[in-house]
């Protein structure tokens, strides 16, 4: 918590202010201030959050003097209200309500009604000359401090009440006589007795100090700490305990309580806005006991009351300059402010009221971008189940599972279990959602193909994850509650099975599963106030947004959000598309062949040259028997490598002219070969089945029934590709033949992408297009390898240029993604034009955690026991990734003053990892397409967040 000088455990309202917020908590704050402003506010006082830290710290006992204090303050609010606490004739009641920092609606405890006894309740009831009312009060409270510090079930009493309606033959509570209140309070009073095993306190004094500290405890009851861990609030600032004289709202048809919005919430229309109950406690409307009216029913009635609401209102968002909820009780015809805080409102308002507010002159253009969140401009960009919608689903019993949401969005259609499968049905006009386990590079056409995407397995880096999100489709991952048997196509879920073409729901950002279909709402598009906006974030910002893209039209698409170039076009996904693959899997199989022999006709060659005589002789003829043999694996590899050149220059010139005027990086090569082949398991299991179906054949025995056999030739060719894929399989594929290791070892696949680069970089250049293609080498972790690689970029590069022609600016640099590469950052630097930190990989070998296993495994046990605050793979690990790459920077820099360095790990369009990245000082951010306004206005905010402050505070 931030320091502050302030050393008094308890405020009076009128001692505090708004900027107290930190000590008094945001409603104290509030009704601190709103005291100043001359608001009809009920008296009282704030104990302070530091005494509710002090209270944990002493082993959950009250902070020594502090009782003490508790009851001297009682003392003023008694002088203020002309009442005595605990005074028989004259009685005055106490709310004892939680406010901790940060709104945190209804995950804390209040009680109502404190200082109600046997004799207070009657001079209560001679004070108001209504017994009902006096009894009502006492059984409310006696049900709420049971509930919070006796730590009762709220629903035994509930159930006490209603045999008690039912026995007076009534519906309502309001029906209840003042002699059956005072029944029901014996009642209840004697079920404390019961379940407590004690009397239900009836010394005033000791129910106030109970009550603060059963809110003290409510700090960290389950569901705060889970509000807190959702919300990214800090677990160690307390809340505060606001002591504050009962205004009734329950005292007759002139008095009620409600809640009121200065704009409207749900379209950020200017208008108060709320609900409001006649005859009522707060707790009746925030509770749901009672449907409410909206406010225009207290217009109705009472005009009056209603004309001050507004006034109120409209004072309150002048001096906030945002939009407030309040909460107000409307006792024997006069109204009176129990809290405002700044209001929570759907992205659509939030973007109408922050440009609504900057027009009306409330705010600065700054304050209107930082009045909207990274999360709101997210939810305008998917289409969402509307919330009636999804909790009539919910309702009724239809939640499947929940896992990990991956990628934003709401996506109903028919389970399929088969990429191929999802081809065939969307052809047909279906909407499908894929069900696997977990999905590889060879299911990526079946991914483009659905509407939505859920795994059993994997986390939000997960292949799953990544590409749902560069594709903008929902997605929900390690939904670990889900038994998926691809063999019967079913999924499972308890006792609840789902076949192929069933329909289920998939809500991206919750991570929940739902049987059926749910009407979804489509979202808005950036335009109007929302474009407004990110044009007002884009004047402010230092940091340029790039996009992830892999083709055309998402690089088109990231355009049109607004992205300033491509910070990374991964070639692999490309070499995944159907029309090629084959031509790749050819490819693969010929290379590791055809580099042997390369290399050993090159090491022959050399020995032949240095020998002489009749060894020379036999080396010569050695190197000729090897020439033969190379023959033929190295023309199936120069063959497939020259159908792959049009193939990739095509690829290469749709996404260069899509992005005319921006850089575009293109990485090379990046995955194991291994990841282009079939399943070595799978793989396995149909030779050996068929090795089986053959020696049955054999025998003369019909295998018809068992399975298909195939002919000799066919058998031939698939234990060569088992072989092949044997022989390329990898204990370790992350850290083995990949990244720029695979360019190293086969040379002639990365020159082959160079040359289709360039080729088409000159193609559109000579008719006019301004291309500006940028090369990334992957996974460079020591300088030769940068080296070597840079070289054999920039002798292809040249060699085209000259061929066509053309002269073209290009950049080469590299991807930072390995602990070495940060720490001869320094090297690198003289060989790279541009640092690119592929921030997933780096925080893998980092923590050397394997992204792919822990957001399913361990990360969530370490976040529940707090050994990490977030998942790194999801939030930037400052502290440890973090300063590997701020030394990259530094260093690499102070060798090549002209080195431009981003980040195109998923962390690039997540807005904590954006802040830092700004405060690194990087030159970019690079995202999915669907990120690119999200990484804008987070950009803007890092850039307004690090200025000096300065101006009124907007608490």
């Amino acid at each position: 918590m931030p320091t502050t000088t302030a050393t008094k455990p308890i405020y009076l309202f009128e001692e505090g202010n708004a900027s107290m917020r930190d000590l008094l908590g945001g409603k104290g704050a509030g009704l601190a201030e709103m005291t100043g402003m001359g608001l009809p506010v009920p008296p009282g006082f704030t104990i302070t959050t530091q005494q509710c830290l002090e209270y944990y710290k002493q082993g959950k006992k009250m902070p020594a003097g502090l009782s003490e204090l508790i009851l001297e303050n009682v003392k003023t609010i008694e002088k203020k209200m002309g009442k005595g606490f605990g005074d028989p004739k004259n009685p005055l009641l106490v709310s004892v309500r939680s406010g901790a920092r940060e709104s945190m609606p209804g995950m804390m405890d209040t009680v109502l009604n404190l200082g109600l006894n046997d004799q207070t309740v009657e001079g209560l009831a001679k004070l108001t000359g209504d017994a009902r009312f006096a009894y009502d009060a006492f059984r409310r409270f006696i049900q709420m401090f049971s509930d919070v510090v006796l730590n009762l079930k709220k629903r035994s009493f509930e159930e006490i009440l209603s045999k008690k309606k039912k026995a007076q033959g009534v519906k309502e509570d309001s029906d209840l006589t003042a002699d059956s209140l005072k029944a029901l309070v014996s009642e209840y009073r004697e079920h404390v007795k019961k379940s407590a095993g004690r009397e239900f306190p009836m010394d005033v004094k000791e129910q106030l100090l109970m009550a603060v500290q059963a809110v003290f405890a409510s700090w960290n009851n389950e569901r705060a700490i889970v509000y807190r861990e959702k919300e990214n609030i800090p677990h160690d600032l307390g809340t505060a305990v606001n002591v504050q004289s009962m205004v009734f709202g329950n005292m007759g048809s002139d008095c009620g309580t409600g809640v009121s919005f200065t704009r409207n919430y749900n379209t950020g229309a200017k208008e108060v806005t709320g609900d409001f109950l006649f005859n009522a406690q707060g707790e009746d409307v925030v509770a749901g006991i009672r449907t409410p009216l909206q406010l225009s029913a207290l217009k109705d009635k009472s005009p009056e009351i209603h004309q001050q609401l507004v006034d109120i209102s409209a004072n309150l968002e002048k001096h906030y300059r945002d939009m407030q909820d309040m909460e107000f009780t409307v006792e024997r015809g006069k109204i009176f402010m129990l809290q405002t805080r700044r209001a929570k409102r759907t992205a659509q308002a939030a973007v109408k009221i922050a440009v609504d507010m900057e027009k009306e002159g409330l705010i600065t253009q700054s304050e209107a971008i930082q009045r909207v969140s990274a999360d709101q401009i997210d939810q305008l960009l998917h289409p969402y189940f509307p919330v009636d919608k999804k909790k009539a689903a919910l309702e009724a019993g239809r939640l499947v599972a929940k896992g990990i949401p991956a990628s934003p969005g709401a996506a109903c259609g028919e389970v399929v279990f088969e990429a191929v499968d999802a081809l065939k049905l969307k052809a047909a006009g279906k909407p499908v959602i894929l069900v696997r386990p977990e999905t590889t590079p060879d299911d990526a056409q079946g991914m483009l193909a659905s509407v939505g995407i859920l795994t059993s397995t994997g986390g939000p880096t997960s292949h799953a994850a990544l590409v749902a999100r560069g594709w903008g489709i929902p997605c929900v991952v390690g939904c670990e509650a889900l038994s998926i048997d691809l063999e019967k196509k079913t999924v499972t879920a308890g006792n609840k099975v789902w076949k192929e073409g069933q329909a289920i729901s998939i809500d991206g950002s919750t991570g929940e599963v739902m049987e059926g279909t749910i009407d979804r709402v489509s979202p808005s598009e950036l335009t109007g106030d929302a474009k407004l906006i990110l044009d007002w974030a884009d004047k402010v910002r230092k940091l340029g947004v790039y996009a992830n893209a892999d083709n055309p039209k998402d690089a088109a698409r990231a355009r049109a959000f607004g992205a300033e170039g491509i910070g990374l076009c991964r070639t692999e996904h490309m070499f995944m598309e159907t029309d090629r693959l084959p031509i790749v899997q050819r490819m693969i199989m010929a290379a590791p062949e055809a580099e042997r022999l390369k290399r050993g006709v090159h090491r022959l060659e050399l020995d032949v040259v240095e020998a002489a005589g009749h060894k020379k002789e036999e080396l010569q003829h050695r190197l000729d028997e090897l020439k033969k043999e190379l023959a033929g694996p190295w023309k199936i590899y120069q063959e497939t490598l020259t159908q792959l050149l049009p193939v990739q220059r095509e690829d290469f010139r749709g996404i260069l002219k899509a992005m005319e005027g921006c850089w575009v990086i293109i990485r090379l090569l990046d995955p194991p070969l291994h990841e282009f082949l079939p399943n070595y398991e799978e793989l396995l299991v149909e030779v050996a089945e068929q090795r089986m179906l053959q020696k049955f054949a054999d025998q003369k025995v019909d295998v018809s029934k068992v399975g298909k056999l195939h002919s000799q030739a066919e058998q031939k060719e698939r234990e060569a590709l088992l072989g092949k894929v044997r022989s390329l399989k990898e204990f370790n594929p992350m850290l083995g033949l990949r990244v720029c290791r695979l360019g190293i070892v086969y040379p002639e696949i990365y020159r082959m992408q160079v040359r289709a680069l360039f080729e088409a970089a000159c193609e559109l250049k000579s008719k006019g297009v301004d291309v500006k293609p940028e090369v990334m080498i992957p996974g460079v972790g020591h300088v030769n390898e940068m080296k070597f690689t840079r070289d054999m970029v920039q002798e292809v590069a040249q060699t085209v240029l000259r061929e066509k022609g053309v002269t073209l600016t290009y950049k080469v640099g590299t991807m930072v993604e390995l602990p070495r590469a940060t720490v001869v950052a320094g090297s690198l630097a003289q060989h790279a034009e541009f640092f690119s930190f592929g921030t997933n990989d780096l925080t893998q070998t980092t923590f050397g955690y394997s992204r792919d296993d822990a957001a399913g495994t361990f990360i969530p046990v370490y976040i529940e026991k707090k050994i990490l605050e977030r998942d790194p793979f999801q939030v930037l690990d400052s502290e440890g990734v973090g300063q590997l790459m701020r030394m990259a920077v530094e260093a690499g820099r102070h060798a090549n003053a002209k080195l431009e360095v981003g980040i195109c790990g998923e962390h690039g369009g997540e807005p904590h990892s954006i802040a830092f990245c700004h405060s690194l000082g990087l030159n970019y951010v690079s995202c999915s397409p669907y990120r690119v306004p999200i990484a804008r206005l987070a950009a803007a905010q890092a850039a307004l967040a690090s200025q000096p402050k300065s101006g009124k505070s907007q608490d």
